[in-house]
C-alpha cells in the first residue's frame, strides 16, 4: 500500500519574548502564528471501517492540534522559565493573564520541536508526524520534518 502524506493547517495568536536577545524581539510582543502539520501514513484498506480510505481523519487531526497546541497557545504569553521573565509572567497571572512558561527560549525553532513531541504522543499507532511548518510571519518560519531527527 502507499504511503500518503495528510495536512492540516491551523492559526493561532501568542505573545512572547526572548530573554537576552539583543534585537527587538527581547521585548514582549506577539505573532498570528500559522501552523501545519503532515502526517504520514497509508489509507486504510478494511471497507467496513468508517475510515474507509483514509490515512486519518481531519477531524481527529484537528483534534490532537487543538487540544495539544491552539487551546493551550492561543492568546497566551510564553516565557522561558529559567530567566527573570519569570517575575514579570507572575505578576501577568496574578492579573488573570494565560502565561505558559517553557524550560526553552520561546523562538519559532524550540516551539516547533515542543510541538512535534506533543504531536507525536497523541498520534495513532500506524500514523507518523512527517513535518511540521511554523510560520511566525509572512516571510519566516522554522520547519521540523522527522528525517531530520532520526
Amino acid at each position: 500500500m502507499s504511503n500518503i502524506r495528510i495536512t492540516k493547517k491551523f492559526s493561532f495568536e501568542t505573545g512572547h519574548a526572548l530573554y537576552g536577545y539583543d534585537g527587538k524581539c527581547k521585548n514582549v510582543h506577539g505573532h498570528s502564528y500559522k501552523l501545519s502539520v503532515t502526517v504520514i501514513g497509508s489509507p486504510i484498506e478494511n471497507r467496513n471501517d468508517v475510515k474507509f480510505g483514509m490515512v486519518i481523519d481531519f477531524t481527529d487531526l484537528k483534534k490532537i492540534v487543538k487540544e495539544e497546541i491552539v487551546d493551550q497557545f492561543d492568546h497566551a504569553t510564553v516565557f522561558n522559565e529559567t530567566t527573570p521573565h519569570v517575575e514579570l509572567a507572575e505578576e501577568l497571572k496574578n492579573r488573570g493573564h494565560h502565561v505558559i512558561l517553557v524550560d526553552y527560549q520561546p523562538t519559532s525553532e524550540n516551539m516547533v520541536i515542543d510541538f512535534s513531541k506533543r504531536i507525536m504522543s497523541r498520534l495513532p499507532e500506524n500514523i507518523r508526524l512527517f513535518s511540521l511548518k511554523l510560520q511566525e510571519t509572512e516571510s519566516s518560519f522554522a520547519e521540523w520534518y522527522a528525517s531530520d531527527n532520526l
